[in-house]
């Protein structure tokens, strides 16, 4: 049901990984815990709600729950929603970008003074005894997109970026790159915008303390090595729009 990625005590970062049943596509939700106050990151949609709800009330009085954290605007991120907004308290900490969007998503009246949203450039969420930084990740894929990047674990929650589809086996870590490659390049290669923003995100990530990178999706990055291997895989990637011809807009055949 969950694992513990950290633990010391007072500090816990644990995912959720196995939420998601049917037809719906593996996600990760993520839940941190510092002196008393929990905050979610992407917390997903309908799939994952009921379980994910009675799932954090091991660690935290959900009502109580302050802050829900979202990395951009697909749905399984961010369909759940309006059920967070009216059994909990919690804020809403949406991009800018995409706030606009989040009254779709509820009944009117439930957003007044509920909603935090992140500028382009991202911000510093207080929590607790330390303060989760939102980390800007434009274009990876989403327009407006961001990453959560936890200093006292060193756990980086990188969304979409580094998201892979093994066939089973979630909970395990991913110790050498190699091993995870052909379940993660090719969703790369069309999910990131190009390898110019691949390489802004990576000059930023290498200014930070960084012992694991947990995707929205598959398995973790454990340890600095494979860490290391991935940013370096990352920055020399061909994606997106490096990828394009003209031949990918014709007419389409009459046959087609």
């Amino acid at each position: 049901m969950s694992q513990e990625l950290y633990n010391d005590g007072s500090h816990i970062c644990t995912v959720f990984r196995d939420l998601v049943t049917g037809e719906g596509i593996q996600a990760n939700q993520f839940l941190i815990f510092d002196h008393e106050h929990a905050a979610l990151i992407d917390p997903g949609g309908e799939l994952t709600y009921s379980r994910l709800f009675v799932a954090i009330s091991n660690y935290v009085n959900v009502q109580r729950l302050k802050y829900v954290l979202v990395s951009h605007q697909d749905p399984d991120v961010v369909s759940s929603v309006n059920k967070w907004l009216v059994g909990t308290d919690s804020k809403i900490v949406v991009p800018a970008l995409w706030a606009r969007f989040i009254p779709h998503l509820t009944r009117s009246g439930n957003l007044a003074d509920r909603v935090i949203t992140i500028p382009d450039s991202g911000i510093n969420v207080p929590l607790g005894h330390f303060q989760l930084q939102v980390l800007p990740a434009h274009f990876l894929h989403a327009e407006g997109n961001f990453s959560f990047y936890d200093p006292v674990s060193r756990i980086l929650f990188s969304g979409d970026i580094g998201a892979n589809f093994p066939p089973a086996g979630f909970d395990d870590s991913i110790k050498k790159l190699n091993d995870i490659l052909p379940y993660m390049e090719g969703f790369h290669h069309r999910y990131m915008s190009s390898n110019r923003v691949c390489r802004f995100w990576v000059n930023m990530i290498r200014t930070l303390e960084v012992d694991l990178i947990v995707p929205q999706h598959g398995r973790a990055f454990v340890g600095k090595q494979v860490v290391s291997d991935f940013l370096r895989w990352l920055e020399r990637l061909e994606c997106g729009i490096d990828l394009i011809t003209q031949s990918s807009y014709r007419v389409p055949s009459a046959n087609a």
